[in-house]
């Protein structure tokens, strides 16, 4: 069947399409289709372009698939996109055409096109090894590589995906694939969202009848499974020459929900390409360009600014190496000291953690674990989860932390968008783990069923060789002869990687942020040098992450009695019971729990309350305190100082307020969180008429817009999270936080709400936080929250309050959807709210209680709210007064 031009279709210029003559290894000639972006402009030549971007395609697929890159290339880049022989609208050669032919046809095509280099290949599916292929046998030429959901391997003792393997099926791969259009209707209808008629109809366009879907059928049946397929030594070839494309810029591009390209070959192929960068879609399948419209423009921006390799794990002379066991500052005279206390336990000093970190690692290292990879902790705060901590940190690995409160459908993806290889757990998280298959070995800290792991931590065998000679642990050196005898590694260097934490997800689906050892000791050190903390100082620790510096400050910390996924269970006598149990100097907790402590106070008895009076510091952040809370707290606390730092998972501290310079401050535009800690530059990028923040940060006063930070203990990047990454760190040196606020006169700053909360109103943007604190300000209302309803620019500003004399509702934590029990105020209480507000505002609404982040309870969920409130005023819901 001859090569021939699409008909028209949605989205393709027929002017791009080009027939193009290759003479193939059998000295047949065979005629190509391609589309190529240069056919547009007479003058462009392969030879003076910046490069070219080669696009290959998969299975069932064909050039329609790159379509965006083409009509938009990377400046001064040219793209073709073929379709390959038996595809699309090619020739359809006889036989059947095996990988190795594919590999040498795309080099004849390449030669007869011009393609002689700068070349960043780009492929999906089958085509990304065929491309691989190319690019070993055109290493001189190469640029870049991009790939998007594909594999190079099938992963040791993992089962080919289900679809791959029923359309393999003999005596149904024909009906499937061939006879009829099941195998391309399957493919099209894993996207997500659906496609539009237009792209299923382009996407089929090539594949009408049976003689034209031949070489579909070919392509499943010429995957390698076994190795005795004809196919498997090329494969074998491709995968051998990968070391060889090692320092080639690498983007991987995957849609998460794809049932045939799964994390696993994510994880395979980044194993294979390690200086890879990688952007991971949760919420695309399969189709990942057709799923996420942006990836053309996204494919560009990398191609022409942000295309290199991750950056190694490079000595820092600043910080060395982490402490060759971070507990090691409780050693010398502290040694026999509590290092870590929990509830209806017995404390642990410091001696016994060093102990039992040495061996939990020397134990991990007996069974596999290495350097650089990532094991994933679900273990709650207390002893074992600080063991599993600084065992992984003693040798090299990287711990992945996500707050159970995040939910077990968040947690799962989060977990799992990490690709780690180990996972350890509590009973009740391997159990979750294997629910939400989170993928690793499977290692058990503390009791439970002998079945549900792979491994138990603490019976974890040394091997003999790590058995001291003589004297025993106690007489060898300060890391363990134990561990020196297991052969582990020397400390991790300051740019190795050492822990991926979640952020809460308050705004959108949870982010792995990446901390380097640097950026670690550097917050720790700011920390230290922030709050004067001194190896005397003791810590209660209400907030899981926090649970963890006890040990590297080398002080006792204490885990309270509580629900650590739900900050607000924390009652003010599981404070002071911790309190007591080391004598603290120091208190973090968030708003939420700190709201209920001041709620639960009556309650105490008396030897409670004076144990409330020894701090002589509380911390609490996360979100924006009332004064009158610190207020209320600083009474019940009343020996110590009130500080709420402002900071998030990406760097914290940025700023630090006490309660007496939030009041010193009085009423401003917002919230006041300080003076920027030793060390943090933070600038403002103003907001535009459209609320978008465009311009680099800088520092004028009273000018609104998105906060920026510089700081050495900022992330090093969001994880497999490349565009998102890109877009927040575009500034070189700044992190955009994606948060609002101005800059004072006395460099201070005040925060004003979240960037995509921003109302853009046909008079400009206008932030939430200043008109929602003058509301809270009134004696009628409890807590208030101002959303947009209407297009973007020309929303509509709703309030939406919870009165005083509403009968308290617990605060509904979420994480995306709508809020619910809105109501339309008094005309009272509204008229009092319009008039505090200072905005104008078309709707005044009620409700018993604000929507939630899931790990602070106190970041109010605008966007729910927002969408709530357009239903209602639509008419979509029932309208209550």
């Amino acid at each position: 069947m001859k090569a021939s031009l699409p008909p028209p279709l949605d989205g393709l210029d027929p002017r791009w399409s080009r027939l193009v003559p290759v003479v193939d290894a059998d000295g047949v000639e065979r005629t190509f289709h391609v589309l190529d972006s240069a056919a547009l402009d007479d003058s462009s030549d392969a030879r003076t372009s910046a490069g070219t971007l080669l696009c290959v395609h998969g299975n069932p697929t064909w050039s329609f698939l790159w379509r965006r890159l083409v009509a938009a290339p990377p400046p001064g880049w040219r793209v073709v996109a073929l379709d390959q022989l038996g595809m699309g609208f090619s020739e359809r050669p006889p036989g059947v055409r095996r990988l190795a032919r594919r590999i040498d046809d795309l080099g004849r095509l390449s030669a007869a096109l011009g393609i002689d280099g700068p070349v960043v290949t780009v492929a999906h599916d089958w085509g990304g090894v065929i491309s691989l292929g190319w690019a070993a046998a055109h290493r001189d030429q190469m640029a870049g590589i991009v790939l998007t959901n594909t594999a190079v391997h099938q992963p040791p003792s993992a089962a080919a995906p289900a679809l791959i393997r029923l359309a393999r099926t003999p005596g149904l791969r024909q009906v499937i694939c061939q006879w009829t259009p099941a195998f391309l209707l399957t493919a099209a209808a894993l996207s997500r969202p659906p496609l539009p008629r237009a792209a299923r109809r382009g996407m089929a366009a090539p594949y009408r009848g049976p003689r034209r879907r031949r070489a579909i059928a070919d392509f499943v049946a010429d995957i390698p499974l076994d190795a005795d397929h004809p196919s498997a030594p090329a494969l074998a070839d491709v995968v051998a020459s990968l070391p060889s494309l090692a320092d080639v810029p690498a983007l991987l591009i995957w849609g998460a929900r794809d049932p045939v390209f799964s994390d696993r070959y994510l994880n395979d192929v980044s194993s294979r390409l390690p200086g890879a960068q990688v952007h991971r879609f949760g919420r695309a399948s399969h189709l990942v360009t057709e799923d996420r419209p942006e990836i053309a423009p996204m494919i560009s921006d990398w191609v022409t600014a942000g295309r290199r390799s991750l950056p190694a794990g490079e000595p820092s002379t600043a910080t060395a190496a982490l402490d060759a066991a971070l507990v090691a500052r409780g050693g010398g005279d502290r040694a026999g000291a509590a290092a870590v206390v929990e509830p209806g336990r017995a404390p642990v000093s410091f001696a016994e953690l060093q102990r039992r970190v040495d061996d939990a690692a020397a134990g991990l290292r007996s069974i596999g674990v290495r350097r650089g990879q990532r094991v994933a902790l679900l273990v709650p705060p207390g002893v074992e989860l600080t063991v599993a901590v600084y065992a992984c940190w003693r040798i090299g690995a990287v711990i992945v932390v996500a707050d159970a409160g995040l939910g077990l459908r968040r947690l799962g993806n989060a977990l799992r968008s990490a690709g780690g290889q180990y996972v350890i757990g509590s009973a009740k998280g391997l159990a979750a783990a294997r629910l939400l298959r989170v993928p690793g070995v499977r290692i058990l800290a503390g009791p439970g069923p002998a079945g549900l792991a792979d491994h138990t931590l603490s019976a974890l065998t040394v091997p003999p060789a790590a058995t001291p000679t003589g004297g025993g642990a106690a007489g060898g050196s300060p890391t363990g002869s134990a561990v020196e005898g297991a052969g582990i590694d020397p400390p991790p260097r300051g740019g190795d990687e050492c822990a991926v934490v979640f952020t809460s997800g308050a705004t959108g689906p949870p982010k792995g942020v990446v901390y380097r050892v640097r950026q670690l000791r550097a917050q720790i050190d700011l920390i230290t040098a922030t709050y004067h903390l001194t190896l005397d100082d003791r810590l209660v620790a209400a907030f899981a992450p926090f649970a963890l510096y006890g040990p590297a400050l080398g002080i006792a910390s204490a885990v309270p009695a509580m629900d650590v996924t739900a900050p607000a269970t924390l009652t003010a006598a599981a404070l002071a019971d911790a309190i007591q149990s080391v004598d603290a100097t120091v208190v973090f907790a968030s708003p939420a729990a700190l709201r209920n402590v001041v709620a639960t106070s009556a309650r105490l008895s008396d030897a409670q309350r004076a144990a409330m009076r020894r701090p002589r510091l509380v911390m609490s952040a996360g979100a924006p305190l009332q004064p009158e809370l610190l207020r209320q707290v600083a009474g019940l606390l009343s020996g110590a100082e009130i500080h709420t730092p402002y900071g998030m998972t990406e760097v914290l501290p940025v700023t630090d307020i006490s309660l007496e310079q939030i009041e010193d401050a009085g009423n401003g535009v917002g919230v006041c969180v300080g003076l920027p800690v030793d060390g943090v530059q933070v600038g403002i990028s103003p907001l535009d008429a459209g609320g978008d923040a465009l311009r680099p940060p800088q520092y004028a006063v009273d000018v609104p817009g998105e906060i920026c930070v510089r700081a050495a203990h900022a992330k090093d990047r969001y994880d497999r999270l490349w565009l998102t990454e890109a877009t927040s760190s575009r500034d070189a040196g700044w992190h955009r936080t994606g948060d609002v606020g101005h800059l004072d006169a006395a460099g201070r700053l005040w925060m004003e709400g979240r960037l995509t909360d921003v109302i853009t109103t046909e008079r400009g943007p206008v932030t939430p936080v200043p008109a929602e604190q003058r509301v809270q300000r009134l004696d009628e209302i409890r807590s208030a929250a101002l959303v947009g309803v209407g297009p973007a620019g020309h929303q509509q500003i709703v309030a939406i309050v919870v009165p005083a004399d509403v009968r308290p509702a617990a605060p509904r934590r979420t994480s995306g959807g709508r809020a619910s029990g809105l109501a339309l105020a008094p005309s009272a209480l509204a008229s009092t709210v319009r008039s505090a507000a200072e905005v104008e505002l078309a709707a005044v609404l009620t409700t018993a209680s604000l929507p939630v982040d899931i790990r602070h309870n106190s970041k109010i969920d605008h966007l729910a709210l927002s969408r709530s409130a357009a239903k209602l005023l639509s008419g979509s819901s029932r309208l209550r007064r």
